[in-house]
């Protein structure tokens, strides 16, 4: 995958297929400490020990549509590549945790890329599910939640086209405010 954004949306993906009901995204920059976290977080159906091993294997997928499930284990070589850790927890039944570190610094570090394109696709896509996002720098933090945003639209859909432009234009000005990196 090209970027940080397309490995987020690949994983949040997995959650909506677990049936998750709460997905959490969240992102941490810390260049003075030289990392860049990546937490995923959801409340799906979990796995056990023996499909979690099988997870992060790239020639195993529960998808039907294909014979690979290239995801997780992507995600995990690209970490480990720049410098970083992978980590995932699971428990059936309860969820999934998903941790992503890159050093901050390394040149093997995938950029974030269209992390707002990637935000409004499964904002708009999915709307049983909350999705919460954080996001924090050294110059400030930014979360949002599309519980609340729903609860403010009072019922018009997150994908009507004048709801997608307000929200894209919402969180481009809220993640260059906190100044994300690329």
């Amino acid at each position: 995958m090209k970027d940080l954004s397309m490995h987020i949306l690949d994983i949040a993906q997995n959650s909506i297929r677990a049936k998750a009901s709460q997905i959490c995204i969240e992102i941490e920059e810390k260049p003075d400490a030289d990392q860049f976290i990546i937490r995923i977080d959801d409340d799906g159906c979990g796995m056990d020990a023996e499909e979690l091993a099988k997870a992060i294997d790239p020639f195993y997928t529960s998808r039907t549509t294909r014979k690979v499930g290239l995801g997780l284990s992507l995600l995990k070589q690209n970490a480990e590549n720049a410098g970083g850790s992978f980590s995932i927890h699971s428990e059936k039944n309860k969820g999934t945790q998903l941790t992503a570190a890159f050093s901050f610094s390394h040149i093997d570090r995938p950029v974030l890329g269209d992390i707002v394109g990637t935000l409004m696709i499964l904002f708009s896509s999915s709307g049983e599910i909350n999705f919460e996002y954080r996001h924090k720098t050294p110059s400030g933090e930014f979360s949002v939640n599309t519980s609340e945003i729903n609860e403010m639209l009072d019922g018009i859909p997150i994908r009507t086209p004048e709801v997608r432009k307000f929200l894209t234009d919402y969180l481009s000005a809220n993640l260059e405010q906190v100044q994300i990196s690329e």
